[in-house]
């Protein structure tokens, strides 16, 4: 189970304001993660500190296949992005870095800047506990499970070989 409060954001949030381009120089996790969302919010980084879930509208993570995007969402204590859509590049770059991300149908409309989300991954339930409602995501492939559970493509492989 993931928990967490929720940030908003609206549709085509592009890699572009996820993490602006001119901090493409930067290796660290840790430093990308203080431009987190940078482009869209400058006060983003104060609302993460203790962690969030973003709730997104459609195409979330839309624009250049950069994989420094969701690795700085991660980094800055994003543990889960919801959304009525991703964009596919964005969606398996998250997935490979171990990110959760889930599309839930209607989100954008149930959920409000501040309301307390849990979100059942194994399920693909999405339960706003501020509004008393659940709503259900498109569940993830056992695969993609996997992966998550590891931590990421790299781990989860590392793990297989030993195995």
């Amino acid at each position: 189970m993931i928990t967490g409060k929720a940030i908003r954001f609206g549709d085509n949030v592009d890699t572009d304001v996820i993490l602006p381009g001119k901090y493409m120089t930067l290796t660290n996790p840790g430093d990308l993660a203080k431009h987190a969302m940078e482009g869209l919010d400058s006060t983003f980084a104060t609302k993460i500190r203790n962690g969030a879930i973003i709730v997104g509208g459609k195409n979330f993570g839309c624009g250049s296949s950069r994989e420094q995007a969701p690795l700085a969402l991660k980094h800055a204590g994003v543990k889960c992005v919801l959304a009525e859509s991703f964009a596919r590049i964005f969606y398996r770059n998250s997935i490979n870095i171990g990110l959760p991300v889930l599309e839930c149908r209607g989100i954008s409309g149930k959920v409000e800047e501040g309301d307390e989300l849990v979100v059942d991954l194994e399920k693909g339930v999405v339960e706003n506990r501020s509004k008393n409602l659940a709503l259900q995501a498109t569940r993830l492939p056992s695969f993609i499970m996997e992966i998550l559970r590891d931590g990421g493509l790299i781990e989860h492989l590392r793990r297989r070989k030993l195995k």
